[in-house]
């Protein structure tokens, strides 16, 4: 009987070992398949890009519904902005002082203006330009049929948006190149460009500046394209990228993975014209093809990649400021509203040109 039961015991207690065996190659069943996903786990937070696990908003502005805005849109719509890390916001704010105002206070973090950005610079406001993506005019001088050369603007009314800005210094310039003085003919305030289409047409003024797609529409009703101005000699800083000084200093890295976004916005602007239609379809909200079309061929060529500025260009913009403000003008330089430095690093590291090599275009 003694026998028997431990026999009984023996066999009660090889179950036990048995169930412990189970016990552990299961325990090791489970902690192995947790190490593997935690694995697996590891090595797609690495492999993610940067933009999904951790993208830093931002806050962007333009000044207008112009062709000449496009870059920035471009950098957005297109994705670009999104897979250099950024969540960003583009605002528009009508008129280049008051989208300075809003940078200076720190409403935005990136501004794309123009000269009024640099008048705040000289009057002491601490922001500075670090990239441009154009730097002529964006604007045809249209008139009436019966000007077809420019000494016949002589004695007639040129509309401009209003005194003090770029459309006045574009066509102070032009004057300048053609040997007409200003008092030769009367510049005079007419508003916006569809504004100034309209007064044209009913010939309240005698020629006006504007561009696509104004121009496109200008030619249908039979006015006459007088000039371009960019055929022209003057350059001009006309859709410029500026940051506050201290958001440079204290987040470099971040204001050169912008221009990184930017840049790659503006080369498939210029390369790619499905791409670059559609942005401005969206943009414009304009569906019909032939100006859409009419305005990427007229932008698209003019846009700079690289985006640096023409030096020349910001002269001409600080000539015309000095002409208003002499004080504040006798104060500017270049290197005091344009640090081209993350532009040279860029070009220096290759990557403008590795762009033109991964796309193929």
């Amino acid at each position: 009987m003694l026998t028997r039961e431990v026999i009984a015991l023996r066999g009660e207690v090889e179950k036990l070992d048995e169930f412990e065996r189970l016990i552990l190659d299961s325990g090791v069943t489970m902690l192995r398949d947790v190490l593997h996903r935690a694995l697996i786990a590891l090595v797609i937070f690495f492999l993610l890009p940067l933009r999904v696990l951790a993208q830093e908003k931002i806050v962007g502005s333009y000044t207008g519904t112009g062709g000449f805005q496009a870059a920035i849109w471009a950098a957005q719509d297109l994705g670009y902005l999104e897979k250099h890390g950024f969540k960003a916001e583009l605002v528009m704010i009508p008129g280049g002082a008051l989208s300075a105002q809003a940078l200076l206070s720190g409403s935005t973090h990136f501004e794309q203006g123009g000269a009024p950005t640099i008048s705040a610079i000289l009057g002491g406001a601490e922001l500075v330009m670090v990239a441009g993506a154009l730097n002529k005019f964006p604007f045809s001088i249209v008139a009436h049929k019966d000007i077809r050369k420019p000494s016949d603007l002589v004695g007639k009314k040129m509309g401009i948006v209003s005194f003090g800005g770029m459309n006045e210094l574009a066509v102070n310039l032009a004057l300048k190149e053609w040997n007409i003085p200003r008092q030769a003919l009367t510049v005079m305030p007419a508003g916006a460009a569809a504004i100034r289409l309209v007064g044209l047409v009913n010939k309240a003024i005698d020629a006006t500046m504007l561009a696509p797609p104004e121009t496109i529409k200008a030619a249908e009703l039979g006015l006459n394209v007088l000039a371009d101005f960019s055929d022209m000699q003057a350059s001009y800083p006309v859709s410029v990228i500026s940051v506050r000084r201290g958001f440079l200093k204290d987040h470099r890295e971040t204001v050169k993975r912008f221009i990184r976004a930017y840049s790659e916005g503006i080369y498939e602007m210029k390369t790619n014209k499905e791409k670059g239609t559609r942005v401005y379809a969206n943009r414009l909200r304009q569906q019909e093809p032939k100006i859409v079309e009419g305005t990427y061929n007229y932008f698209a060529p003019k846009f700079s990649f690289p985006p640096r500025l023409d030096p020349e260009g910001l002269r001409n913009a600080l000539r015309f400021i000095a002409e208003r403000t002499p004080a504040a003008a006798a104060e500017g330089n270049l290197e005091r509203i344009y640090d081209p430095s993350l532009l040279n690093e860029l070009e220096k590291e290759g990557f403008f040109s590795k762009i033109a090599r991964s796309s193929g275009r």
